[in-house]
């Protein structure tokens, strides 16, 4: 009889965060399917279009269409207009987010612009400065006057 090999051991560095005081966003992609990343030392300038998840964590400066989730992490810097269907703000935001189905503003996060989504999650220690409309369908009347949100919550 040979002797039975010992089982493979799992190693976890992959998927241990660098810091556990830091706030880290979900992924954006589950098993299986595709995400574009803008690493942390890449900064561009241009235009997103299309389908899939991305995940930014340098610097884009541009609109960003695209028909999956975006989601901006800790230390990086998106500045132009968004449509997704998920945004993940674990960075900074310069610009509308619109037609998003749900806006999720972490504790690291800063948007300065206006949101349109169906749900907004806003964090303890998240900064927003802009208009939010959120909750509403389309088949719903919207309010006449929209009040200006301005809010800087402290952890």
């Amino acid at each position: 009889m040979s002797p039975t090999p010992a089982a493979p051991q799992k190693d976890d560095s992959f998927n241990t965060p660098a810091s556990f005081n830091q706030p880290t966003p979900p992924r954006a992609a589950a098993a299986g399917e595709k995400e574009t990343l803008i690493a942390a030392n890449l900064a561009i300038e241009g235009k997103i279009q299309g389908s899939g998840h991305v995940r930014v964590a340098g610097q884009f400066k541009g609109d960003v269409n695209v028909d999956g989730n975006l989601t901006i992490d800790q230390g990086a810097k998106v500045t132009g207009a968004v449509r997704a269907s998920t945004v993940t703000i674990a960075g900074e935001l310069e610009g509308n987010v619109d037609a998003a189905s749900r806006v999720e503003l972490l504790a690291s996060g800063v948007l300065n612009g206006d949101v349109k989504a169906g749900s907004l999650t806003v964090a303890a220690g998240s900064r927003m400065r802009g208009n939010a409309e959120f909750g509403w369908d389309d088949a719903q009347p919207r309010p006449a006057s929209r009040p200006k949100v301005e809010s800087s919550t402290a952890a």
